[in-house]
């Protein structure tokens, strides 16, 4: 019997695995291969996203596996996300049914904000846009992404890059709350503030870039190449990089790794059978800079750009 992750209940009751599937740059056949992959080995969170240009190629690996019988479609979590193109209220509806026929299901899981700024829409080919910003307020995109809940387009929805001063106005101007807040997290960037602030409003953190996009020819992050990091893996008879995700989710965080390597897909998911000890935890806790890997500079000067704010 397949090996599958544990699942979190989110604020509305569905439940989520504790562990998915990363696409970002993972284009074309490299998307479809690593998905195919992942539903094998036992994943059963998916994530992408319109911009990520690989809905297609995801959705297809999905149903050719429930057409396989490997899988039931209600046993997947799905989560897609809405461009920054899409933010105009009108044309919200419109994104998210493009989104759904690329991916060929019936519904998504979860449908994200990408992010809290919105951009200049031109045409759905104009994929990442341009820092053609608009004013599109996100609690009137958001209101048109509560309608998708009502027409049983998606089970839920949620924020991704979204500070915790931009998450509270949406919770205070909602219908429908918002279930998770898809951000960067890693040992080197935690989010400790904006974690307890999630958790103290009922939302899941998800983490992208869960291991800081390594960099192996630089030894870069230290959390999976330095010496301590060597010692921890050795201690648990594990690599690095599980040490790492093992860590996130024992901080109530659901890490979204990225691999299109079969046997790393399997080494990533392969985190359910320990624990660390509360003295390792503390150790990984020292690899906090309070750096980002990825900050959206190009939009720091719009109103709503999140990360100008501490947390």
């Amino acid at each position: 019997m397949t090996k599958v992750a544990p699942r979190i209940k989110l604020n509305n009751g569905e439940e989520m695995p504790v562990l998915g599937l990363g696409t970002w740059k993972s284009y074309e056949s490299e998307a479809y291969q690593a998905t195919r992959d992942a539903i094998d080995i036992g994943y059963r969170h998916i994530d992408t996203a319109f911009v990520y240009e690989n809905e297609q190629e995801v959705g297809k690996a999905i149903r050719e596996k429930i057409a396989e019988g490997v899988i039931k479609r209600e046993e997947l979590f799905v989560t897609t996300k809405l461009g920054g193109i899409h933010h105009d209220p009108e044309i919200v509806e419109r994104a998210f049914r493009l989104s759904l026929s690329n991916l060929g299901l019936d519904y998504i899981d979860l449908y994200l904000m990408h992010l809290p700024i919105g951009q200049k829409f031109h045409n759905d080919n104009n994929v990442h846009g341009t820092l053609e910003l608009t004013d599109v307020d996100y609690l009137d995109t958001w209101r048109e992404m509560e309608k998708l809940v009502d027409l049983g387009l998606t089970r839920s929805i949620g924020l991704s890059n979204f500070n915790a001063s931009q998450t509270l106005r949406v919770l205070q101007n909602c219908r429908i709350k918002p279930v998770v807040n898809q951000v960067e997290c890693h040992p080197a960037f935690q989010q400790q503030q904006l974690r307890e602030h999630a958790q103290q409003h009922g939302l899941v953190i998800c983490a992208y870039c869960p291991l800081a996009r390594p960099q192996p020819a630089r030894h870069w992050p230290p959390f999976l190449y330095d010496e301590r990091a060597q010692q921890l893996a050795k201690k648990y008879g594990r690599t690095t990089a599980q040490i790492c995700l093992r860590y996130l989710i024992q901080i109530g965080v659901v890490p979204l790794p990225k691999s299109s390597n079969k046997a790393r897909i399997a080494e990533n998911f392969n985190v359910f059978d320990f624990e660390l000890q509360e003295e390792d935890m503390v150790a990984m806790e020292k690899y906090h800079t309070g750096v980002r890997t990825v900050p959206f500079s190009g939009m720091s000067g719009h109103k709503y750009y999140p990360f100008h704010d501490q947390f």
